[in-house]
């Protein structure tokens, strides 16, 4: 094959072969390359016309969507977990849930071995009756010497007036026996005188001896009726302190029998005293819990997500059982603080599942947390203007879902990603 290139002429244009000569190859070529450039140029600018208006239909929206919309992908479904715990040491008796399980809240889950807690609430019902029959018992008891003591202080007290009379009349009797000593006095000194005169008239001898002798017994008879009277005032004396004393006996004895009532009535207020049958009824209450502690019920409406005690296995107080997930879930994303500048409570929300391909949810925010989710580490970042590197904070931010889907359930853990409108 012949592969020689054409002559060309002085124009610059390429020979063509005479009448009856086969055309040369490279001069094909080249007349094709210039048919064709025409249709490469239309194909270009046809393909760059196409690119623009694709770039415009589908960047235009893209750059508005971006411009007007904070997104970040750590973000993931959560939930407010429910832990299950038991309030007492026992063991296991029965697990009446598995993993999975969807529960209702107050719907029985676990039954724990209850032997010990009846006997200790048998115990405490046997003490709270045995208190309560003992204050009963012993109200009416110190009922009965209640009165019996307020019997006592109305006999004595009926005693005083009695013996107060007594020293009246004692008092009266003085009265008279001290009214007949000056009439005895007055009768002793007039004999006494006529003695006297009798006696000096006898010696001088104008008188008789007999008629002294009659003087002398009319005054040995006045001198006895004075000591009469006076003795008689004296008995009317003792007899006053006597009455006075039962008087004082009396008023004593009814003080007496009122220290007995008050006696009678503060055992009377302390066998009414609560505080023995309020200790037992407490211990009661205490062993009622108890028991009913041996019966753990859901808490929250949700889903059985980890159980991690089997039958038959002792727990400890506060240990956990298992773990509720709530059928409410929400989006917890960490935004960085650069993004947070015009972020408010409220503001619609785009959420995408990672595990649901081309499927949109939406929702709200609910909240913003009011430090960064670094403030809460056990060594926090300190963002100080001498520090050589700045690491950039993170906010968490709570978002509700506002269109749950139940072909499409949320399990808390999920990767999403969001998007928040905050213009």
């Amino acid at each position: 094959m012949d592969t020689r290139t054409a002559p060309k002429a002085s124009n610059g244009s390429v020979e063509h072969p005479a009448a009856g000569e086969q055309p040369r190859p490279a001069a094909v070529e080249e007349e094709r390359e210039e048919a064709s450039a025409p249709r490469k140029r239309y194909f270009f600018i046809a393909g760059a016309v196409v690119v623009v208006v694709l770039a415009l239909v589908f960047g235009i929206p893209w750059l508005t969507y971006a411009l007007s919309h904070q997104s970040t992908d750590d973000a993931r479904v959560d939930a407010d977990v429910a832990a299950v715990t038991s309030k007492i040491p026992e063991k296991i008796d029965r697990i009446l849930v598995d993993t999975n399980q969807p529960v209702h809240r107050g719907q029985l889950l676990v039954i724990l071995d209850n032997k010990d807690e009846l006997a200790r609430l048998q115990q405490a019902q046997a003490q709270y009756d045995l208190a309560l029959a003992n204050q009963r018992t012993l109200t009416l008891q110190n009922q009965g010497g209640v009165a019996q003591a307020s019997g006592s202080v109305g006999v004595q007290a009926a005693q005083v007036p009695v013996a107060e009379a007594g020293v009246g009349e004692a008092q009266a009797q003085l009265a008279v026996a001290g009214a007949g000593v000056p009439a005895a006095q007055q009768a002793y000194d007039k004999a006494q005188a006529d003695y006297n005169r009798t006696a000096a008239l006898v010696q001088s001898g104008d008188v008789a001896a007999q008629e002294l002798d009659a003087v002398r017994a009319e005054q040995a008879q006045a001198a006895a009726q004075l000591r009469s009277a006076q003795d008689q005032v004296v008995a009317a004396q003792a007899n006053v302190a006597a009455a006075q004393s039962k008087v004082s006996a009396q008023q004593a004895g009814v003080t007496a029998a009122q220290g007995g009532l008050t006696t009678a009535q503060g055992k009377l207020q302390q066998s009414a005293d609560p505080s023995q049958v309020e200790a037992a009824k407490a211990q009661l209450d205490l062993a009622k819990q108890s028991l009913a502690y041996t019966r753990i019920t859901a808490a929250i409406d949700g889903y059985v997500g980890e159980k991690n005690v089997e039958v038959g296995q002792t727990v400890g107080a506060g240990a956990t059982l298992m773990t509720l997930i709530p059928n409410n879930v929400y989006i917890t994303a960490n935004y960085k603080e650069t993004q947070m500048g015009n972020m408010r409570v409220g503001q619609s929300v785009d959420i995408k599942v990672d595990a649901y391909k081309g499927v949109t949810f939406h929702g709200r925010v609910v909240s913003i947390n009011p430090a960064s989710q670094n403030t809460y580490a056990l060594v926090p970042a300190q963002n100080a203007t001498g520090n050589f590197v700045k690491v950039t904070q993170r906010i968490p931010v709570r978002i509700s879902i506002d269109d749950p889907r139940s072909d499409y359930p949320l399990r808390p853990g999920m990767s999403v990603e969001t998007s928040v409108k905050v213009k």
